[in-house]
C-alpha cells in the first residue's frame, strides 16, 4: 500500500501541479504587488472627472464619489475641497487625482482579494485546496526511511519554525 499511495500521490502533485501553473504564478505576482499597497510603488496618477448629485452633505460626498475616508479641508461658494480634488455642491461637479495600479497589475490583485460575495471566490477556495493538497503529498514524494526524505522532513521542521517565529515575533 505505501509504494501505490506514493506513486499515485506523486501523479496527482505532479499533474495538479501542472495545472495550477498559472495560477499560481497570478498569486506569487500579485502577492508580491500586494505588499506594496500602501506605497506608491508601481502606482500610476489617474485623473478621475465626474458629475455626482448635487447639494450632498460633507458626509455623503465621500460615498459619491467614492472615496475612503475623505476629509474636507476647506469649503468656498460651495466647493468643498479634499485631498487631491474638489466637489461643487451646486453642480455635482467632481474631479480628484487616484494613484492606481497598471491595468493588468490592478486585475490580478483584484483576482487575488475576491471575496466571498464575488463570482471569483470559488477559484480562490480551489486554489487554497490545491495548495493544501501541495502541503500533504510532499510527504508522500520520497520513500520514507530513505536520506532525502529525512532531509526533508528536516527543512520542513525548520520552515515551520521559521513560520512561527514570523506569525509571533
Amino acid at each position: 500500500m505505501g509504494r501505490k499511495t506514493s506513486q499515485k500521490m506523486r501523479e496527482l502533485h505532479r499533474y495538479l501541479g501542472f495545472f495550477l501553473a498559472g495560477i499560481m504564478a497570478v498569486y506569487a505576482i500579485s502577492g508580491i504587488a500586494l505588499i506594496f499597497r500602501d506605497t506608491e510603488l508601481l502606482k500610476q496618477e489617474t485623473t478621475i472627472e465626474k458629475t455626482v448629485e448635487p447639494q450632498l452633505t460633507i458626509s455623503e460626498i465621500g460615498p459619491a464619489i467614492p472615496i475612503k475616508k475623505l476629509e474636507v479641508t476647506r469649503e468656498e461658494a460651495g466647493i468643498y475641497y479634499f485631498e487631491n480634488g474638489f466637489y461643487n455642491s451646486l453642480t455635482g461637479e467632481t474631479q480628484y487625482t487616484k494613484m492606481e495600479l497598471p491595468y493588468l497589475l490592478d486585475k490580478l490583485t483584484h483576482f487575488h482579494k475576491a471575496k466571498s460575495g464575488q463570482p471569483l471566490f470559488f477559484l480562490n477556495i480551489f486554489f487554497g485546496v490545491g495548495l493544501l493538497f501541495f502541503v500533504i503529498s510532499a510527504f508522500w514524494m520520497f520513500m520514507r526511511g530513505t536520506e532525502i526524505f529525512k532531509k526533508g522532513i528536516l527543512f520542513a521542521g525548520a520552515g515551520l519554525v521559521l513560520t512561527l517565529v514570523l506569525l509571533f515575533v
